[in-house]
């Protein structure tokens, strides 16, 4: 939901990320720590950089009025006939450490798996075909909200909460609780990194971000079960932007009764909080008075001390783990006891990519960015390194996501031209006196540099001549310092979508007044492009508008994309029924059951 989260590149083990927004890639093809090799079940045996290319549709939002509200039970499908359904399950698994577990906080995937099966908001993103793993048909459905109406403007939304919806300590949700939680993230004081992202289009939030106001005027409470929120301007991808966890209520009484309140938060979503301790275990337990339905587990403990999670699978400890490429091959084939247990997971809607801080020295020169582009061999290392793993980035969209354009123009391996344009730059008259660089990396102070970004430094040196330090920091500390903008060139990181529309990459990652701008990246054309985009409500019209930007963009070069991660693996025991896999982190530990063994 926010910055994938996101995450992971670790070789040989390489998994589909669960997460939203920003991923580390760490030190690896994946964003776990290369001591967990298939860290992540909801990860699959896919390079580091999480799984792209998807083939799910774009969000619908859908509309609905009083007479017919917006259904978001349980689907049918899901449902598991009482008489296979293990009561007082409970599903255990690896888990990565969350950097934080304050949705109006989260910024990554490793922290949003937990955040959204905890926490929830007036809508959410739903699969209306679950067991299709390749066509799920993702919508935006309601959440707390039971139905909404679209005003004449095309901007003002009315909320209808569902009067049976309540916080996990059995205290109804009101509109009140709603108008607080949104005013509560734009509250300076809350320094959240991705309020103005994700809720600037609300009338008068930017007003409150920013100390001039003390409630947000577009959020008006009408009565207990009903709120009006007004957009800026019509947008075809506002009730999409809702899903996010910057949008999730909180109960004050809660957050304001104690300041450590998110070691037992009282959300909304299906599970609650039941037990976390740090490096050890973070345990969630089903919530009776989930509004959607309780879940059929009664609990998930996800194990964060790390190991080898297939032995660990494979001694029954855990219930399901990502598969490594390196045992990939042998579980492929039928006559391996596990093939049975082994599922493909859909390509993950990411991209995987450097950033160049485009304020600081070399990068502050177009050409230099060019040549760092053009001296990347990533079809070898698409092949040799992730053996097909992987599809190269031509841009920054992933194949099959709403948007995707297949005439974008990325860069070709080309060291000749990579030199011409190094020559060509403001710096090129003395290579001697090339400003220094660091090259920052998510990971532990010592460890090894992932064999992916091994390689590309060796391209570089090789092709460039360039020669740099490598500083490598703890997860949480390189997420802070990403949000600050404080790296001159970075890497390990995957971007994975919040929700299905190109807006979440190209306006939320590269639009000059963007707080997930962390290259520094400044194009007024970019940026007008952008705003007309935001505003165009047809759809073919606002998806050729992307393609331009996205465009503009590749020539301007504030980053080097990669790669998309294709298809990954998952095991999973035969007992555990309807452990769904999507192209986007979102809630679905309550659709999971067992049956007997």
């Amino acid at each position: 939901m926010n910055v994938r989260a996101l995450f992971l590149i670790v070789f040989p083990v390489l998994m589909i990320a669960v997460a939203c927004g920003q991923q580390a890639t760490s030190p690896s093809p994946t964003v776990m720590p290369t001591a967990t090799p298939t860290a992540e079940p909801d990860s699959v045996a896919a390079p580091a950089q999480i799984p792209a290319a998807a083939t799910a549709p774009a969000t619908a939002s859908t509309v609905t009025s009083r007479p017919s509200p917006t259904p978001t039970a349980t689907p049918a499908a899901v449902v598991a006939p009482e008489d296979q359904a293990v009561e007082g399950a409970t599903l255990v698994r690896v888990g990565r450490e969350p950097p934080t577990l304050d949705p109006h906080l989260t910024v990554d995937a490793s922290s949003a798996i937990y955040v959204i099966e905890v926490y929830g908001g007036l809508v959410t993103i739903e699969a209306q075909n679950p067991h299709d793993v390749f066509n799920p048909q993702l919508e935006t459905v309601g959440d707390l909200a039971e139905a909404w109406d679209i005003g004449d403007d095309g901007r003002t939304y009315t909320f209808h909460l569902r009067e049976e919806a309540k916080f996990h300590n059995g205290k109804p949700v009101t509109a009140q609780d709603i108008k607080w939680s949104l005013e509560r993230i734009g509250d300076p004081g809350t320094e959240s990194p991705v309020a103005g992202v994700f809720l600037g289009d609300v009338v008068g939030f930017k007003d409150k971000l920013k100390g001039k106001a003390s409630d947000v005027r577009g959020v008006q409470v009408i009565d207990d079960h009903t709120l009006s929120v007004t957009a800026d301007a019509p947008k075809a991808y506002f009730l999409s932007k809702l899903t996010h966890p910057a949008a999730f209520v909180l109960d004050r009484d809660n957050v304001e009764g104690d300041p450590f309140w998110f070691r037992d938060p009282n959300g909304t979503g299906p599970f609650k909080l039941a037990e976390y301790v740090p490096g050890e275990v973070l345990r969630l337990e089903r919530n009776e008075f989930y509004h959607l339905g309780a879940p059929r587990l009664e609990g998930v403990r996800f194990l964060l001390s790390g190991g080898d999670s297939l032995l660990m699978y494979q001694n029954d400890e855990i219930h399901l783990t990502g598969v490594s490429l390196l045992n990939l091959e042998g579980m492929l084939d039928p006559s391996h006891p596990l093939n049975q247990e082994l599922h493909q997971a859909p390509p993950s809607f990411d991209v995987s990519y450097i950033g160049m801080n485009s304020a600081q020295p070399p990068f502050d020169d177009p050409k230099v960015r060019q040549a760092f582009n053009y001296a990347i061999d990533k079809n070898t290392l698409a092949t040799a390194l992730y053996e097909g793993l992987v599809v190269q980035a031509k841009g920054i969209l992933p194949p099959g996501f709403p948007g995707y354009n297949l005439a974008i123009k990325g860069y070709e391996y080309n060291p000749e031209k990579a030199r011409q344009l190094l020559r060509e730059s403001k710096y090129g008259e003395n290579m001697e006196e090339f400003p220094r660089i660091t090259f920052t990396l998510p990971g532990s102070f010592g460890a090894p540099v992932g064999p992916s970004m091994e390689a590309i430094m060796q391209m570089w040196r090789v092709n460039m001549g360039i020669e740099m330090e490598i500083l490598q920091t703890e997860w949480a500390i390189f997420l802070q310092d990403l949000n600050q903008r404080r790296f001159q060139i970075f890497g390990g990181l995957s971007w994975l979508a919040d929700y299905p529309d190109p807006e979440n990459f190209l306006d939320v990652l590269f639009h000059s007044e963007s707080s997930n701008n962390h290259m520094r990246y400044s194009n007024q054309e970019v940026d007008r492009l952008l705003e007309k985009a935001r505003v165009e409500m047809d759809q073919a019209a606002r998806f050729a508008i992307y393609h331009t930007v996205e465009q503009v963009i590749m020539e301007d070069a504030p980053w080097v994309p990669l790669w998309h991660g294709e298809s990954g693996f998952v095991l999973w025991k035969s007992h555990v029924k309807d452990y769904f896999l999507f192209p986007l982190i979102i809630p679905k530990l309550r659709y999971v059951y067992m049956t007997e063994k």
